[in-house]
């Protein structure tokens, strides 16, 4: 139901927003940027939530309980936090693998730590688009003041 509201919500204000252009052309630039940007991300998201409901059904129960699970302590942190960077692809990929992750019996505190650390150090992003754009010493030194981030995350879950 919060899903429900907050879509609505922003929805609300983004056709509020919308009408405060200052003219047509400006309306249908952002009606053409926005259905563009709905028919690129609908059919990944489709995809993904099927891959990820496909993914936990195939992922064993008992052993991301044992691995993951709430059981598991602070290992299930450093596993996860280990795995994020591991992943290839998009968010599509990694939120999926959470999720599905998450219906298996992974403590929540562990999915949030994947994730973090997925978004913070995947290695997919790091070698086709950082070490390119930033530099080999720019890079260095954002996953090196970055490190303590995904255990500070995972605390702070682990605290709410």
């Amino acid at each position: 139901m919060n899903i429900l509201i907050g879509t609505v919500l922003i929805g609300a204000a983004a056709l509020w927003l919308w009408s405060y252009l200052p003219n047509s052309q400006w309306r249908h630039a952002s009606y053409r940027a926005s259905l563009d940007t709905f028919l690129f991300t609908a059919p990944r998201v489709l995809v993904a939530l099927l891959g990820a409901g496909f993914f936990a059904e195939l992922l064993p129960e008992d052993q991301v309980r044992r691995l993951l699970g709430a059981e598991a302590g602070i290992t299930a942190v450093f596993l996860a936090i280990a795995l994020g960077p591991l992943t290839p692809g998009g968010a599509f990929v990694s939120f999926a693998i959470g999720a599905a992750a998450l219906k298996a019996g992974a403590a929540p505190v562990a999915a949030i730590a994947y994730v973090t650390s997925w978004s913070l150090f995947s290695t997919t992003k790091i070698f086709a688009y950082e070490l390119s754009f930033m530099g080999r010493q720019a890079t260095l030194v954002r996953i090196l003041v970055s490190l303590p981030v995904p255990f500070a995350v995972a605390g702070l879950a682990y605290l709410l």
